[in-house]
């Protein structure tokens, strides 16, 4: 399919990349992959998707919670290298429990298309989309067939072309007689890899220290952290050193430049099948100035290293590597001059300089650390940054290796069932409404990594850049704070809920986050209009999932399974502003939980997840929490173990799985899973599972504190939580009865109430509430927000720390809401 000719029609798309419209339609091969926002996905979802009808569509699912293998030694996945990737033999799973062969599958920030590999390998359709062109192109390579014997008779053309322009950069002389040769005679060994090494200066004597010579202790291949000057022999640590430079002519800035001085200090070699060392010797100094005084004859990328507004970025510093100012000086002269020669030979072939990538900033730049002679020299992941001992590869070597991995990685793809676009998520005005079966994605965490910066030395190679504008981060740089990222983030999923079908799920992965920026993606997916179903902690050692509810900064990666509403439902809730639809949000939610005991089962979840919704959308509360929890047996719902589910049939499918769970007499039955407690909600759950079964102060108290996290927010002592909502017999605490638990609940409620009242009249009086307990913030919220009392909540939640807020979604809601109350009144 050709082109398009002019890209001004697409340019006001957001995200579209920075390039020129020559480089963009050098990268694209369309209509499966474009290097910018793709116009040819809507005709792809005519030609693949299913229509919606609601009146005959009997789609059903529970989340998927299930054993996952992470498959990250497979050689497809590690084909390529990326900054954070989820291998596909994890998604595999999720895209045969939530779809069926043929569906289509969507996934916003694809990374490196891991996404696209998983549904192609069981038969679906799927479209991937990332900011980031260099993204988006290794995805092209993961995801769309190719010749492989084609490619590989290609590229290892390509590499003898390289091989014979290039090959005596790599050359060095054996400095012992070879076996049978007589003696002085010398061979020709072949470059593995060259050491380089910062060079200091002593800040007492100023005497010239290379750094390898004075602090690596060969012999155990370790760096010391203190070292002798080899000047004055003054103890002296690295941090106390100043680099020592010098001046050379830079001819593609046409200018001199200073820089930091470094020199090679060990060469690893082969002769034959033989691995030798040896320091540079005179002809391989010699052979060094010779590239250095040569000018490289093809194009190469100088691009600045500015990235917004003229200034520096998160992940590369002004100052850190101060004669680091453009893109080629991340490579030494040899390496340099090698890639430049094999993207010169390789542009008539844009698949090729996936071989390319492969390398260009992960093995074959300046970021490369030298590994003290063990496996794996390699850069730092999530910086760019230099290292004092740089391990520069032979290019070609390098690139001929990667060939053996790419031919799997492109032999991945066996039909045509990926499109490719290069576009912000957050605006995918190219993908109609409700085409999508299913959304599985692994979207920025936070402040962790910004893409944009440690994509740019890839996307040098390519000509095209990332546009950062929309990109969801949270960055100085940026400036994006937390507020901005949660913006952006609703935007992304606020988009994937239009594209997606009605009754359909999205699964979000999430990397170790913070409290604050876990709870940013949580506000972004309910706002977005996604009711969340089921959050889990991956268990890597276990390779399982187990069930939480109250996160926190859980330091594994968390899965969380949301779906879209069916569209009547939502139509309906809309017209009467969700006004005695109550029983049918609930009844619908419990139809989408894993029918288990499920913490999202219990009447304390089930009415958080009615206050967010209802208060989300700006609707009467007409329900407190007695009044709730009262009314859910009147409408049809059924009870066990502290569960509730949507009927009796649901319940005594639970009943009847419960019984299959259940372990021979004599063997310990399955506890429940343990759920992180960060604040007094999921303390009083994790009780709650306890506490099926009888248990002492001591046994509780044991079990409590190994399962407490830092909280946020003034929590109760721990026998006050069992006292509001527990009952104690025998020297035992367990479940109370459920006229016993509307009791407890009842005058719970009660002192939540009054405590809310006297920070009310603390913030009236114009001070600050710095310790407070989020339970009753909630409670007298819901009470204020019934009542049309809009300023009461302002009152008191102008007066709450920021910290409690940014990890207080729900609280956040009645704020805002309460907000937008106040000015149309």
């Amino acid at each position: 399919m050709s082109m398009p000719d002019n890209l001004d029609d697409l340019r006001h798309i957001e995200g579209f990349p920075i390039g020129e419209d020559e480089d963009l339609h050098a990268l694209s091969d369309p209509p499966h992959y474009t290097a910018y926002p793709n116009p040819h996905i809507a005709a792809f979802i005519e030609q693949w998707g299913r229509p919606y009808d609601e009146a005959t569509d009997d789609y059903r699912r529970e989340p998927y919670v299930s054993d996952v293998s992470e498959g990250k030694n497979d050689p497809i996945y590690n084909a390529h290298s990326y900054h954070t990737k989820v291998p596909y033999k994890a998604i595999v799973p999720f895209i045969e429990h939530y779809t069926e062969p043929g569906d289509v599958v969507f996934d916003g920030f694809c990374g490196t298309g891991m996404t696209g590999v998983a549904a192609q390998m069981v038969g679906r359709r799927v479209i991937l989309c990332d900011l980031s062109p260099a993204a988006t192109f290794i995805a092209y390579n993961y995801n769309t067939p190719v010749d492989v014997a084609a490619f590989e008779r290609e590229a290892k053309r390509i590499l003898q072309e390289v091989e014979a322009e290039c090959g005596w950069m790599y050359e060095t002389n054996h400095p012992s007689p070879s076996q049978g040769e007589g003696p002085g005679v010398r061979v020709k060994g072949r470059i593995n890899y060259t050491v380089w090494s910062d060079v200091f200066l002593c800040p007492y004597c100023h005497h010239e220290i290379v750094f390898w010579d004075a602090a690596v202790d060969q012999a155990v291949g370790k760096v010391r952290d203190t070292f002798p000057c080899p000047g004055c022999a003054a103890a002296v640590t690295k941090r106390a050193l100043t680099r020592a430079t010098e001046r050379v002519w830079d001819s593609a800035l046409g200018r001199e430049i200073e820089r930091a001085r470094q020199v090679p200090v060990l060469i690893n070699y082969s002769v034959g099948k033989q691995r030798y060392e040896k320091k540079p010797d005179a002809a391989d100094l010699a052979l060094i100035r010779r590239i250095e005084e040569s000018e490289i004859p093809y194009w190469y990328p100088t691009y600045k290293m500015m990235f917004r507004d003229g200034k520096w970025g998160d992940q590369w510093r002004e100052g850190a590597h101060r004669d680091i100012t453009h893109s080629h000086h991340f490579y030494l002269k040899r390496s340099l001059w090698t890639q430049a020669t094999y993207a010169n030979a390789a542009k008539k072939n844009s698949r090729l300089l996936v071989l390319l990538t492969a390398i260009s900033s992960s093995l074959a730049s300046k970021l490369t650390r030298y590994n003290m002679g063990r496996r794996g020299n390699g850069p730092r992941s999530g910086t760019l940054y230099v290292p004092s001992l740089i391990a520069e590869p032979n290019v070609l070597q390098v690139v001929s290796s990667k060939l053996r991995d790419i031919k799997q990685m492109s032999a991945a793809a066996k039909v045509n069932f990926a499109v490719i676009t290069t576009q912000s998520n957050g605006e995918l005005r190219n993908i109609p409404d409700g085409s999508v079966d299913y959304v599985f994605t692994d979207p920025p965490f936070g402040d962790n990594l910004v893409y944009a910066e440690l994509n740019f030395l890839t996307e040098a190679w390519l000509r095209t850049f990332t546009n950062d504008r929309p990109e969801a981060i949270i960055s100085t740089t940026q400036k994006k704070d937390l507020e901005d990222y949660r913006q952006l983030m609703l935007g992304c999923f606020s988009e994937a809920y239009r594209i997606l079908k009605p009754g359909r799920w999205i699964t979000v992965e999430f990397h170790n986050s913070k409290a604050s920026v876990w709870n940013a993606i949580q506000e972004s997916l309910s706002r977005a209009g996604f009711v969340i179903a089921q959050v889990v902690v991956l268990d890597k050692r276990q390779g399982s999932y187990n069930q939480v509810s109250a996160p926190g900064a859980v330091k594994n990666d968390l899965v969380i399974n949301a779906y879209k509403p069916r569209a009547g439902f939502s139509a309906r809730f809309l017209s009467q502003a969700g006004r005695g639809l109550e029983a049918e949000f609930v009844r619908q939610h419990l139809e989408q939980l894993p029918v288990a005991a499920n913490v999202e089962r219990t009447q304390e979840m089930l009415y958080s997840k009615y206050l967010a919704y209802y208060v989300q959308h700006g609707y009467t509360i007409a329900y407190n929490g007695e009044q709730f929890y009262q009314a859910l047996p009147q409408w049809g719902l059924e009870e066990r173990d502290g569960y509730w589910f949507a009927g009796e049939a649901q319940a005594n499918e639970y009943e009847t799985r419960k019984a299959k769970r259940s372990r021979p007499r004599g063997k310990v039955a399955r506890r429940q899973p343990v759920l992180f407690i960060s604040d007094e909600k999921s303390a009083r759950q994790w009780l709650w599972n306890l506490l099926e079964t009888p248990h002492t102060y001591d046994e509780i108290y044991t079990a409590f504190v190994k399962a407490l996290q830092t909280p946020e927010d003034e929590m109760p002592e721990l026998k006050a939580l069992l006292e509001e909502g527990f009952v104690r017999t025998n020297g035992q605490w367990k479940r109370p009865d459920t006229l016993t638990r509307e009791e407890l609940e009842h005058k719970r409620r009660e002192r939540l109430l009054h405590q809310f009242g006297e920070y009310l009249e603390t913030a009236r009086a114009g001070q600050r509430l710095k310790e407070v307990r989020k339970e009753a913030l909630v409670a007298g919220f819901t009470e204020a927000y019934r009542a049309s009392r809009f300023q009461d909540i302002l009152t008191v939640g102008r007066k709450l720390d920021r910290r409690l807020l940014e990890s207080s979604p729900d609280l956040r809601d009645f704020i805002e809401i309460a907000e937008a109350k106040v000015d149309t009144q």
